[in-house]
C-alpha cells in the first residue's frame, strides 16, 4: 500500500495518480515533486492545429467580417450564410480544439505538479469566454502567457499576461483611450479602468493592498495605448502593440511613486514595481497556500512563502519549492475539496485514460459545471469548498461517476483503483464498501464518490 506522503504528492500537489505513477513517487515523494520544477519545457503544450493568438484573432476577424457580409447579402437566410462561411474556422471550434488539447495534456503528463501550477496561475490571471472577442484566443493566452513562466519570475508572467491580446480584449484596455491623447481629443472617447483595477485588485497587491481610486485612474491612464491590432490599424491583426496616439501623455503617480512619460515603458515600470511589493508577495502566497493547503491557509505557511517570494525577487520556482517543503502542506487529513475540473481530471488519470472525444468532453464539462476558460468573473473560479458542495453539484458528480463506471464496463477492478489512486488515504469504511459492491461498476462508483477521493 502506498503511504500518505506518496498520495499527497500525487493528489494534493499533482492532478491525481495515473496507474504506476505512485510507484515512481513512492521512494521520495518530495524529491519527485521538486524534480518537476527543473524542466520548464514540461509545461509547454504543443498540439497540431492549435494557432497562435495572432493567427486565431486574424481568423476570427476574417470570419466575423465574412459572416456580416453574408448576413447583409442573404438577409437572415441562415443556410446560405453558413454556406458562405463554409471552410472558415468558427470561434467555438477553436476553443473546442484548445479544451481537447489541454485536457488530453493533463491526462498524460508525467509532471502533474507543474500542470497544477499552470492551472493555478491561469485562474489567477483569468480570461473568459464570456466576451466574444476572447473565445478564439483564450487557449492561446494560457499557452503563450502562462505556461512558459510557471517556474520563471512573477514579473515576467505579469507582463506577459497583462500585455497579451486576450487580456487587453477581455478587460477592455484595447479600447481605452487617453482623454488628452491625439486620438482622444479627436474622437472624444475616453478611459476604461477595468484592466488597471483588476491588475491591482486581483493580480498583484490585492483589494487590501493600499491603493486608492486615484491610483486606479492614474494606472489606467498609463496603460492607454496598449492595444491589439485590427483592420483599422497599421499593425497586424491580433498583435499586441503600443499606440502612442492613444496614450495619455504626462507623468502619473501610482501608489506613491511618480512615473515619467516614457511611452509604452511607463506601464512596464509600474508592473515591475507592483510585482515586487510586499503586498503582492503576501497576496500571491495566500492564494498558493489556500490552493495547496486549506481554504483558510495557516498564516505561518503564508509568511514563509511570502518571504521566499521577496528574497528571490519573485522567482516562482523558488516559491514552488518552498511550498513543497512546507510541513503544513503534508498534513495527512485532506483539507481541500476537489473542484469539478480536479475531480474530472483525477478520475480519468486514475483510470489510465489518455484519449478523449470532443463531444463527450463538452458534455462532461456542461454536466460538472466548470468548463475551461469560462470563469464567471475576472476573479476566476472560486478555490473554496463552499462554492462546490451544493446538493445539486454533488448529485451531478454521482451521476457522472455512474456513467463513467458504466462505460468502463467492468474492465476496471475498483479495489486496484483504490490502491493506485488513494493508497493509505483510503479508510477502512471505503475499502469495505468497495469490496462488498455488487458489481465492478458499483464498486468504481463508490470509490469515485468516497470522501477520500472527493478531497485532496
Amino acid at each position: 500500500m502506498y503511504d500518505y506522503r506518496t498520495m499527497i504528492a500525487t493528489n494534493r500537489f499533482g492532478l491525481g495518480a495515473r496507474p504506476g505513477e505512485a510507484a515512481k513517487a513512492a521512494p521520495d515523494p518530495q524529491a519527485w515533486l521538486l524534480a518537476q520544477l527543473e524542466y520548464p519545457k514540461a509545461s509547454l503544450l504543443k498540439s497540431p492545429g492549435l494557432e497562435t493568438s495572432q493567427q486565431a484573432l486574424a481568423g476570427y476577424s476574417a470570419y466575423t467580417r465574412a459572416r456580416r457580409e453574408a448576413q447583409r447579402e442573404f438577409e437572415g437566410d441562415e443556410a446560405k450564410i453558413r454556406e458562405a462561411t463554409a471552410g472558415m474556422t468558427q470561434p467555438r471550434e477553436r476553443v473546442a480544439a484548445e479544451i481537447l488539447a489541454r485536457t488530453s495534456f493533463a491526462l498524460k503528463t508525467e509532471a502533474s505538479f507543474r500542470e497544477r501550477l499552470v492551472r493555478f496561475w491561469a485562474n489567477h490571471f483569468t480570461v473568459s469566454l464570456s466576451k466574444n472577442t476572447v473565445v478564439s484566443v483564450a487557449g492561446a493566452f494560457e499557452r503563450e502567457a502562462i505556461r512558459p513562466h510557471v517556474t520563471g519570475f512573477f514579473t515576467d508572467m505579469l507582463v506577459a499576461a497583462e500585455t497579451h491580446a486576450a487580456m487587453l480584449l477581455y478587460l477592455d484596455n484595447a479600447q481605452s483611450i487617453g482623454t488628452n491623447s491625439m486620438v482622444g481629443r479627436r474622437r472624444g472617447r475616453g478611459l476604461n479602468e477595468n484592466l488597471a483595477r483588476e491588475i491591482l485588485e486581483l493580480h498583484t497587491v490585492g483589494v487590501d493592498g493600499g491603493y486608492s481610486q486615484e491610483d486606479v485612474t492614474a494606472f489606467a491612464r498609463i496603460l492607454t495605448g496598449w492595444t491589439v491590432g485590427s483592420r483599422r490599424d497599421r499593425y497586424p491583426i491580433g498583435k499586441t502593440w503600443f499606440d502612442e496616439r492613444r496614450h495619455e501623455p504626462g507623468t502619473h503617480a501610482v501608489m506613491g511613486k511618480s512615473y515619467p512619460a516614457t511611452g509604452g515603458e511607463q506601464a512596464m515600470a509600474v508592473l515591475r514595481d507592483l510585482s515586487m511589493k510586499p503586498q503582492t508577495a503576501h497576496f500571491v502566497a495566500t492564494k498558493l497556500a489556500r490552493h495547496f493547503i486549506a481554504d483558510k491557509p495557516p498564516e505561518k505557511a503564508v509568511n514563509k512563502l511570502a518571504r521566499t517570494y521577496l528574497s528571490s525577487a519573485g522567482n516562482l520556482k523558488a516559491v514552488s519549492a518552498e511550498l513543497v517543503k512546507l510541513e503544513e502542506a503534508w498534513a495527512e487529513e485532506p483539507a481541500k475539496f476537489k473542484t469539478p475540473d480536479e475531480f474530472h481530471i483525477s478520475t480519468l488519470r486514475g483510470l489510465g485514460m489518455d484519449s478523449l472525444q470532443r463531444r463527450g468532453l463538452r458534455g462532461t464539462y456542461a454536466s460538472l459545471g466548470q468548463a475551461p476558460f469560462s470563469a464567471p468573473s475576472p476573479a476566476g473560479w472560486p478555490d473554496e469548498a463552499d462554492a462546490w458542495l451544493g446538493p445539486d453539484a454533488v448529485m451531478k458528480r454521482l451521476e457522472w461517476s455512474q456513467a463513467v463506471a458504466d462505460r468502463a464496463g467492468g474492465r476496471v477492478d475498483p479495489r486496484q483503483f483504490v490502491e493506485e489512486a488513494l493508497g493509505a488515504s483510503a479508510g477502512e469504511r471505503t475499502r469495505f464498501m468497495v469490496r462488498g459492491a455488487d458489481s465492478r461498476e458499483q464498486g468504481l462508483t463508490l470509490a469515485l464518490m468516497a470522501p477520500e477521493f472527493q478531497r485532496r
